[in-house]
């Protein structure tokens, strides 16, 4: 098996350390003294698959049982587990995307793109879907909230996806990590149902990563019918085998409905109070954007004067020692990647560089 360079995680090997990082795609880390961080032994989680008092907690989440859910190390490996355990001959992608969720199943067999074009506003026809669809596609790959637009697919969307998919016999996996940042009450954009709630054919994949602020923890879990959660155990048996005590030791008190009220209003304030700043500086530079429904991603157009996404980023690491994220890491040269998701000072300083890097190439 071969697989594709992760070209996102190299670039950031190359230039993340010393320098200033405006490209992470989750909300700044959460301080660990706020937790218990100790187990009750360093022997692995038992069963394997997870407590299943914490699996039943998060499958009520989907309309699920405890036995419907496994308990991964980040969403990263849901999502490869899932994949391995569902890949075919064909599988339909739609991009952008992370790169994981097209680079895997290339790797595993055919895949066909469903490109979002800046032009519809990133929107997705479902339509497309089904015209992609074969007699052997045997997966549908959904990211939503979109990483790097920010965008949602709505419940109409959502729902005429998953029933394409459903039709040809085909799993609707997606990749729902950052919807945690949406459904707060107050201006929130309201989200579709979860996939792995709309029927035997959805599977949902998540994690305490973006929204919750502990990427660190590396604590995920997928969702969906019972016999993709077998299949995909029987994977992880040759990964990580079992969840990281302490990261279920944490996400057991993140996952109490009082906690994880108040860490997801704390987050959500703090990326929508960025949001704000991020608008104001595109606007200052006349650049084009989506303007994020949700997340902490800024998905922006290259400014005149430079020559596509890779480009304007090295010499922004160059002369402000500020990292972006190059559009060429989801096939979109002509736009970069800029999170927001830090605390504000830190954002205010790397916009505040970017100012003068622009006014400067004027």
């Amino acid at each position: 098996m071969q697989i594709e360079p992760f070209a996102l995680e190299r670039w950031f090997a190359t230039h993340e350390a010393d320098n200033l990082m405006l490209a992470e795609s989750g909300i700044r880390p959460l301080d660990p003294t706020r937790f218990d961080l100790v187990p009750d032994d360093f022997g692995y989680v038992i069963p394997t698959g997870g407590d299943p008092d914490l699996r039943g907690r998060i499958g009520d989440r989907y309309d699920r049982a405890a036995d419907e859910v496994l308990l991964t190390c980040g969403t990263q490996e849901a999502n490869f587990v899932t994949f391995a355990a569902l890949m075919g001959d064909h599988a339909v992608v739609v991009t952008p995307t992370y790169q994981s969720l097209h680079a895997i199943p290339e790797a595993l067999g055919e895949v066909t793109r469903v490109e979002l074009d800046a032009a519809d506003g990133w929107r997705l026809d479902p339509d497309a879907v089904a015209e992609a669809i074969r007699p052997d596609t045997a997966l549908v790959v959904l990211n939503n909230p979109n990483n790097p637009t920010g965008r949602i697919h709505d419940a109409d969307t959502v729902r005429a996806v998953y029933e394409h998919a459903a039709d040809a016999g085909a799993y609707l996996l997606c990749d729902e990590v950052y919807r945690p940042f949406a459904g707060a009450d107050d201006g929130a954009v309201e989200l579709p149902p979860p996939a792995a709630s709309l029927g035997p054919y959805g599977v949902s994949t998540c994690g305490l990563s973006k929204g919750y602020g502990l990427a660190g923890l590396r604590f995920g879990w997928l969702a969906g019918p019972r016999e993709v959660v077998e299949a995909a155990a029987q994977w992880k048996d040759y990964t990580t085998i079992s969840p990281p005590a302490v990261s279920q030791r944490v996400a057991e008190q993140v996952l109490d409905p009082e906690t994880e009220a108040e860490i997801l209003a704390e987050n959500r304030d703090l990326a929508a109070r960025n949001r704000d700043l991020v608008g104001a500086f595109v606007d200052r530079h006349d650049l084009g954007w989506p303007d994020p429904e949700t997340g902490v991603n800024a998905f922006i157009e290259v400014p005149d004067g430079f020559f596509g996404g890779q480009s304007f980023c090295e010499r922004v690491v160059e002369e402000c020692s500020v990292v972006l994220a190059p559009g060429e890491a989801f096939d979109q040269p002509d736009y970069f990647r800029l999170g927001f998701g830090d605390e504000t000072a830190h954002l205010e300083e790397g916009l505040e560089r970017l100012d003068g890097l622009l006014e400067r190439h004027a």
